[in-house]
């Protein structure tokens, strides 16, 4: 049973809605599911906001499952969205997790995306663990594997002895003509980043034109439009963003197996 499955099974007994982690429970409670990230609270989350209706967001799902149908304190209660309702363009797409119509490869890219996202929140919990230096040489790590520098030596790690806090260099070309200034904040995830982050930030950066902010918690919407108004390049990378590319690039994750999909050649069968 996937993450989703278990889900789908415990909020059909509760027409009124659960929250997230009243979800969590329930699938503990009937041992629906073992879960191994850190944080599974935030994965059960995770995947009913991306199958929920009006949560639009790139990593979400398009076929929905789930609806807002309340609150709980400050806490979104979440029910199984209606098939038999009126068809909308959203009810139209419905299909019940595990039925006997979806395809092989319909199943196998719905568990890989759930175990995406449990590596994701997995290697995110111990990046918070780890210490602010840890972070540091990380971000810097990522970005070279990510294809910036001229080679694997061409990242450095500078910290607080790089005046304005400016914690990473990047060299694009060997003689250092064009660099890429990175500033790493580990904060909590309740925690934000803000324009006076930012614009220091670009202070710091002087002639530099191009930067990478990188932080485990997010940018408030004043940063955002602060920095799509400097002449400066410069890219934001808020946690939900770090976690995916920590996988995405493989930074301390091993791949343990591959899995081929198959499609017969129907013009060499004569079809």
């Amino acid at each position: 049973m996937t993450i989703t499955e278990a889900i789908c099974n415990v909020l059909k007994n509760f027409p009124n809605g659960l929250t997230s982690l009243e979800t969590y429970k329930q699938i503990i409670d009937k041992n629906l599911y073992e879960f191994g990230a850190q944080s599974p609270v935030s994965v059960v989350n995770a995947m009913i906001r991306r199958r929920c209706v009006g949560l639009d967001f790139p990593s979400a799902f398009p076929v929905k499952l789930f609806e807002i149908c309340g609150s709980k304190g400050n806490k979104p209660l979440f029910k199984l969205l209606d098939a038999n309702a009126s068809p909308t363009s959203e009810n139209q797409s419905i299909k019940k997790i595990g039925n006997n119509g979806a395809l092989p490869e319909e199943k196998i890219g719905e568990a890989h995306a759930e175990h995406v996202l449990s590596v994701q929140q997995q290697v995110f919990d111990l990046v918070l663990k780890n210490s602010p230096a840890f972070f540091e040489h990380l971000v810097v790590d990522l970005l070279l594997k990510m294809g910036y520098g001229y080679d694997q030596s061409s990242g450095i790690v500078v910290g607080t002895s790089h005046d304005g806090g400016i914690d990473g260099i990047i060299n694009e070309d060997k003689l250092g003509l064009d660099l890429i200034y990175i500033q790493a904040k580990r904060y909590a995830t309740e925690n934000t980043i803000g324009r006076k982050e930012l614009q220091a930030f670009v202070g710091a950066m002087e002639n530099v034109q191009k930067g990478v902010f990188i932080t485990t918690s997010k940018f408030t919407k004043e940063a955002i439009d602060f920095v799509k108004r400097q002449q400066k390049h410069i890219k934001l990378i808020d946690g939900t963003l770090l976690a995916d590319l920590l996988v995405k690039y493989q930074i301390g994750i091993n791949v343990v197996k591959t899995i081929s999909l198959y499609k017969v050649d129907t013009d060499y069968y004569g079809e």
